[in-house]
């Protein structure tokens, strides 16, 4: 599935999937709370302060690349919107409860770790740990309609690598880790190769963390012992 979204129509379209989870009772949006979701000052990266009439024309845009709809007349005066992005009755795209909440957090917050994802889908979706979200991201990066989403490069000074959405088409600066000495960062190809390379990447840094809790109850142990 090809989508092509720009920052404003990724931002209503990820604003849509957060409050039909987090406030169903407000569910649809009319422009005016719309506009408002948009612009929150809080999870939201980057902060914009779009008009409602700007609202309104990525609203339309979304409606004819299918993502949005305003019809079933959802009762008032007052039009609503909401998202047919996936999950729904006539949509081919179906995610889990953590892909989805995933998705939705890159959208309006941009990319993020894993840990930083688990912290923040959790207002969405029961996360049990790390490695849940590690799966749905490769299941997003394997998925069928896919790839939904991609692996960055670890940035330096930082312990994790995060993750960006591709529905606003490829990420710049998606490139292979190097070493220092090397020639020069390649651009990772988006096949099948680097599709497991990340899966495996991605478990091996989860397996690591298991081990250092492991090692770490182990010490409290022994010392409780002595």
């Amino acid at each position: 599935m090809k989508i092509e979204l720009t920052l404003p129509e990724s931002r209503v379209l990820g604003c849509l999937l957060e409050k039909e989870a987090t406030t169903p009772e407000n569910y649809p949006l009319s422009i005016n709370a719309l506009t408002n979701a948009c612009n929150q000052k809080s999870n939201r990266d980057p902060v914009l302060n779009l008009g409602e009439t700007e609202v309104q024309q990525v609203v339309d845009a979304l409606v004819k690349k299918h993502l949005v709809s305003d019809r079933s007349g959802y009762g008032g005066r007052v039009t609503k919107y909401k998202h047919v992005f996936c999950n729904t009755e006539f949509g081919p795209l179906k995610f889990s409860e953590v892909e989805r909440a995933i998705l939705c957090e890159l959208l309006v917050r941009g990319p993020q770790s894993p840990g930083e994802l688990r912290t923040r889908c959790s207002r969405m979706a029961t996360i049990a740990d790390v490695a849940e979200v590690e799966v749905a991201l490769r299941a997003l990066g394997a998925h069928d309609s896919g790839p939904f989403v991609v692996r960055l490069p670890r940035q330096a000074g930082t312990r994790d690598a995060r993750y960006a959405h591709l529905l606003s088409g490829d990420v710049q600066g998606t490139v292979a880790e190097e070493p220092a000495d090397a020639p020069g960062p390649a651009v990772l190809p988006r096949s099948g190769l680097t599709e497991r390379v990340q899966s495996l990447e991605a478990q091996v840094e989860a397996l690591q963390r298991e081990v250092a809790e492991l090692r770490e109850r182990l010490a409290i142990g022994q010392s409780t012992g002595a």
